[in-house]
């Protein structure tokens, strides 16, 4: 019920305020009443309403949710049990003098994902009787952190759970860090031939590499390593398959995509490894067809087709005991559970019904033993188990003030600004919005051509202001937005300083406008009564977050809640700015924090160094049955080490600062004291985090 209809039933059943004879009371009495509904309002907002703005029901079950104190909480286990409140949590990291912006890795959210993976492929193989086993791999392109890297590893070990590497240097991470017996180690991606002769050589180790041929000129380099090092390799062939993706990557897929063979390559590859002997080697099928893949159907259709060039492959002689169905496996970042590109419309179990079911029909019709069935889930598994927190430094906001009142006497536009301001109803808030954009116009005009005081303009951006926000309070209320006024919102909208940089931790956002939830962490039990947009701490437009998760496609604006302004001491005094506005407001706000959730996969390892602000701090949580413990912090960039990655060494800067001020003393351009204040912060700032203190 809105807010007149509340007021109108109130009034019926109340007829003795309507029947008072005093209208200045009765006034009274209705504006008593509007302001305690209003109260109401504000008080009935719940947690609820929280869950359902944010969605995070959809995306975050079973790990994330909002607790009855309105924070959000992490079952770091799933439903196993126990949850942590994670603003307390961040608010214990910050004591442990740990700044944002920071990563929080909860390493059972990690071990649950592998345990569900490896379970949803149990599950379907006893289901369809499937005569073979399911041996999972890590992309290590997704997250090569080591610390994470490791966690795969010893969470993987009871399911025999390998490394893919797709470069040589992931290569080297993969051979010195998998210890697992008979787990795999994928060899994908370019290759010469010491990447082939090391990952040969791994064998002597007791490693189970498997090389993936993506070129055909890769062949020959496997055969002359395996006559050189008197080793057989074990071979696989990486197909382009004619089934075509979808979503954002759907244009790696097909004839034209970057990695894998033709069918007749592939023929070409069999007829060279045949006369060299060893096509015995050749025992695996890979395929991909893109990332995110978020419809059922392209799954499907892949498996089908890859399961009959499976089963050719070994009519035609090869020893085939592995088919990768490569990655692809989507996550629900809006929670909308549909084929949309950052959802999907099935699920884990879904996904290995399917791909278990499509493999046995082909190979029972052929009379054929199934494979191994190798799939490289790095998304699924690496995306919820880490979360991002920033706070929010400032805010900019259109200004909020009542226009000035103009008299007769004054300038003919501000005279009829003003009129249209004061004139503003239901009726004609349409006709209104386009006179004031008109009457700016003209303002602007007279200005530039000297008949418009710089006073004069103010009041009309401030007339201007007022105006825009009468019709937006009347369009809350409106159940049709005119298409004329749909960008009335955005234009009114906050912009929310955050103390990050979207191109370190967040880079898909602004490369590709990858959505991920974004949320408060806290007073989530208050209705939040901003739209905003986020900006970054970066001197580039670009920098910002403007498009959110919704159940309707995308939003362009963020519901958060209004900054609180305190009166406790502070380390940093964040400016308020107002638009269009001379002056600027200094205010200490009340800690705010988001988080930005299902960033763990491809974000970290992807950020670059725009302005320089580097690595976040990063924290890794274990749940104990006492609460948690942190295993590992890893401390994000300093000054000096960035300086380092563009090839600028500390100690240099400082001698060039001393020099510079010792001739500024002899110039008596400093003082001594002045002196030594610049160098003690300057040297102060190399050893600092390259973000803001808070």
């Amino acid at each position: 019920m809105d807010l007149q209809s509340t007021i109108n039933q109130n009034s019926s059943e109340t007829p003795n305020h309507r029947s008072l004879t005093n209208t200045s009371q009765t006034h009274k009495t209705d504006e008593t009443e509007i302001n305690h509904i209003k109260s109401e309002q504000k008080k009935s907002w719940t947690i609820e309403d929280s869950e359902k703005l944010y969605r995070i029901l959809g995306w975050g079950n079973p790990y994330f949710s909002i607790n009855s104190a309105g924070h959000v909480t992490v079952s770091p286990k799933g439903d196993l049990g126990g949850s942590l409140d994670l603003y307390e949590l961040v608010e214990s990291i910050k004591q442990r003098n740990i700044g944002l912006p920071l990563i929080i890795r909860f390493s059972d959210i990690l071990e649950d994902r592998i345990e569900r993976l490896n379970a949803c492929f149990s599950k379907a193989i006893a289901r369809y009787k499937y005569k073979n086993i399911y041996r999972g791999v890590f992309p290590v392109k997704c997250n090569q952190n080591s610390q994470l890297v490791k966690e795969v590893v010893k969470f993987g070990k009871p399911h025999k759970f390998g490394l893919e590497a797709g470069s040589k240097p992931e290569l080297l991470i993969a051979i010195a860090t998998l210890n697992t017996t008979d787990a795999l180690i994928i060899c994908n991606g370019y290759k010469d031939r010491e990447y082939i002769e090391t990952a040969m050589l791994a064998q002597r180790l007791g490693k189970t590499p498997i090389i993936v041929i993506e070129q055909v000129e890769e062949v020959q380099l496997v055969i002359e390593a395996s006559r050189k090092l008197n080793i057989k390799p074990v071979v696989g062939v990486r197909v382009k398959l004619s089934t075509k993706g979808i979503g954002r990557w759907a244009g790696t897929t097909g004839d034209r995509a970057k990695f894998g063979l033709n069918i007749p390559e592939i023929i070409q590859v069999v007829n060279q490894l045949k006369s060299a002997g060893i096509l015995d080697s050749l025992q695996l099928l890979h395929f991909h067809v893109g990332s995110q893949i978020s419809s059922i159907s392209v799954i499907k259709d892949a498996i089908r087709e890859a399961s009959q060039i499976y089963v050719e492959l070994a009519q035609l002689g090869a020893n085939m005991k592995y088919l990768d169905v490569g990655g692809g496996l989507a996550i629900d970042y809006d929670g909308s559970k549909t084929n949309f590109y950052a959802s999907k419309n099935y699920d884990m179990q879904n996904y290995a019904n399917d791909i278990v079911a499509e493999v046995k029909e082909a190979c029972e019709e052929k009379n054929i033993l199934p494979p191994i069935l190798v799939s490289e889930s790095g998304r699924a598994v690496a995306s919820h188990q880490s979360v991002l927190i920033f706070d929010v430094l400032g805010v900019s906001q259109v200004p909020k003030e009542e226009p000035p009142v103009i008299g007769k006497d004054e300038h003919l536009i501000l005279q009829n600004l003003y009129e249209t301001y004061q004139s503003i109803s239901k009726n004609n808030y349409q006709e209104a919005y386009h006179d004031a954009i008109q009457f700016k116009e003209e303002s602007i005009s007279l200005f530039n051509f000297g008949y418009l005081s710089i006073t004069e303009r103010a009041k009309v951006e401030q007339l201007y202001w007022g105006c825009f926000r009468k019709i937006q309070e009347i369009l809350k209320d409106s159940e049709y937005v005119p298409d004329d006024l749909e960008e009335l919102e955005k234009i009114m909208a906050s912009i929310y300083y955050i103390n990050l940089s979207v191109f370190q931790s967040a880079p898909d956002s602004w490369a590709i406008n990858q959505l991920f939830p974004i949320m408060p962490i806290h007073q989530l039990d208050e209705e939040p009564t901003e739209r905003a947009i986020l900006a970054d701490l970066t001197c580039d437009s670009d920098g910002k977050i403007e498009q959110f998760i919704d159940l309707r496609d995308v939003k362009s604006l963020l519901e958060l809640h209004a900054l609180k302004v305190t009166n406790k001491s502070s380390q940093y005094s964040p400016i308020q700015k107002s638009e269009n506005s001379a002056t600027e407001i200094t205010s200490v706000f009340e800690p705010y924090y988001l988080a930005m959730f299902l960033g763990g996969a491809y974000q970290e390892i992807m950020g670059n160094l725009h302005n320089l602000f580097g690595d976040v701090n990063v924290v890794h949580i274990k749940l104990t049955p006492s609460g948690y413990k942190i295993e590992h912090v890893v401390k994000g960039d300093t000054m000096t080490e960035v300086l380092n990655y563009v090839q600028y060494n500390s100690d240099g800067l400082v001698e060039s600062i001393r020099c510079q001020t010792e001739q500024a003393l002899q110039e008596e351009k400093i003082t001594l004291k002045e002196s030594r204040m610049l160098l003690q912060n300057y040297e102060s700032s190399l050893s600092s985090y390259t973000y803001l203190s808070n």
